[in-house]
């Protein structure tokens, strides 16, 4: 694990870019070309901004960056190759649009796969399709055989009561998501004696499969994973009587080496810093081009666009695609770490993207919360602006807590005013947010959250527009003023 400084280290390292990806980015680098305009309003550059972001200009950058995930191995995890690729990309057209582009290098602790798999041998033999926790503990080498045993309190198996009559020990335990966090539920199994815990995913489509993680790492007592709903429920069904399993689910603990990429304008008082980010990585399970790609080319356009503008940007702006997201938000966490007092004081605020493609979409604005209250003070204000432009477009939102799934996090704890847009995960959709956004009601925001599916396919282009032009919107407004935010002109 890196040692946190004191200091914000950017090192520039060279890039060896490949001919592919340079050729990929001057061809569509080849319609961006501005000229600025003479207004210099607080509104005048947030409204250029979101006319000239779109989805149709930011598309080709997204259809770059799938083509890319999917030649280099199908997924961005952090350290793979095609985040390097992507990587690379953005690099290039930042560096074109005149943006010096560094590497802020770190690493985090990582869990190396090895194995996971599973099958029902008795009563009938079927396949199941576990998928294990990150940090969770290891089978024995050559798998674990062993019956299934339920709780026979609360099937989601939070507390020793769940278990009071049930004979668990030395048996696979299997219990529902919700009511505590994944950790809780296998500290409490492994309490009463399970050998290893499978947990039904619980989601609309039978199919759907997460992973999920420790936390802390320490906690990890027994091997751990879930199941798609379908293969859960059949699994319960099946241990009405006896049932065996054998799991094979293993991996360890390694460190990786990784990088958030950082752009910063070259005007702009830095002791006033608008960042805007999203992150780049993504799930090992999918190629994440709504989660995150949608946002982190969005972010890219932005700042390509922005680049003509310079000299009307009074306040620096700070474009940063965070690395690890999807690892415990170990980028965005490692960047504010770095930051000294001062730095920390001299930035302003952050704004965030998340997911602003998702196909059963709400129009998600953090609210100016976190769930034990109020965020840093300002905050509200980002998130009655971004509110104020969408309802000058005519489009609903509602509100989100600014809660621990993104990059917005470390920001928050660090006392830094934070604020932008969510297309939604796995929350399932009202009957009234089909009345506001249309949708399917009860089926997940991104029916393709983590999964093989999450591709150009999966993209909503009504939304990714819309979100691309609030937050290039918010962009250029706070490059001018943050007055509403901080008080300063």
């Amino acid at each position: 694990m890196t040692q946190p400084s004191r200091r914000l280290s950017m090192r520039r390292k060279p890039f060896a870019l490949t001919g592919a990806v340079l050729l990929a980015a001057a061809a569509v680098l080849a319609g961006h070309t501005g000229a600025a305009s003479a207004d210099t309003g607080a509104d005048a550059l947030a409204d250029r901004l979101a006319a000239e972001v779109t989805g149709d200009g930011a598309w080709p950058h997204l259809a770059a960056l799938a083509n890319l995930t999917s030649t280099f191995g199908g997924h961005r995890v952090s350290g793979s190759p095609g985040y390097e690729a992507t990587a690379q990309y953005f690099t290039a057209a930042l560096t074109a649009a005149g943006y010096q582009v560094t590497r802020q290098q770190f690493s985090f602790p990582d869990y190396d796969i090895r194995a996971e798999t599973g099958s029902v041998t008795a009563p009938q033999a079927r396949p199941l399709h576990p998928v294990i926790a990150r940090f969770s503990r290891s089978t024995p080498d050559g798998g674990l055989n062993a019956a299934v045993s339920l709780p026979t309190g609360k099937d989601t198996g939070c507390t020793v009561d769940d278990y009071a009559n049930s004979d668990v020990r030395g048996k696979v335990v299997l219990v529902r998501v919700g009511d505590c966090f994944i950790t809780q539920k296998q500290l409490v199994a492994a309490e009463v004696g399970a050998a290893a815990m499978l947990m039904n995913g619980d989601s609309p489509d039978p199919t759907l499969n997460l992973r999920y993680r420790m936390v802390p790492p320490a906690d990890a007592r027994i091997p751990t994973a879930t199941l798609p709903r379908g293969e859960a429920e059949q699994l319960q069904a099946d241990a009405a009587g006896p049932v065996q399993v054998t799991l094979d689910l293993r991996g360890n603990e390694i460190l990786t080496n990784t990088y958030n990429l950082i752009a910063d304008t070259p005007t702009g008082r830095a002791d006033n810093m608008i960042v805007m980010g999203a992150h780049l990585d993504s799930v090992d399970t999918g190629p994440g081009v709504n989660d995150n790609g949608t946002s982190a080319v969005m972010t890219l356009e932005t700042a390509l666009r922005m680049a003509p503008y310079r000299d009307q940007v009074r306040n620096k702006v700070r474009f940063a695609w965070w690395a690890a997201e999807e690892k415990g938000l170990a980028g965005a966490q490692f960047y504010i770490d770095q930051l000294t007092p001062e730095q920390r004081k001299n930035t302003a605020l952050y704004l965030n993207a998340e997911m602003i493609g998702s196909d059963n979409f709400a129009r998600q604005v953090y609210n100016g919360k976190t769930a034990n209250g109020p965020a840093p003070a300002g905050s509200d204000q980002i998130s009655t602006l971004i509110n104020g432009y969408f309802a000058g477009q005519n489009l609903p939102t509602v509100g989100l807590v600014l809660d621990g799934r993104s990059d917005h996090a470390p920001f928050i704890t660090a006392g830094i005013p934070a604020g932008g847009v969510n297309g939604g995960s796995d929350t399932l959709k009202s009957a009234e947010w089909v009345r506001l956004f249309g949708g399917i009601e009860g089926q997940m925001l991104d029916r393709c959250y983590h999964q093989g599916c999450d591709n150009l396919a999966n993209i909503n282009r009504t939304s990714f527009d819309q979100f691309g032009r609030a937050m290039a919107w918010s962009a250029g407004r706070f490059a001018v003023t943050t007055e509403d935010v901080n008080g300063v002109r």
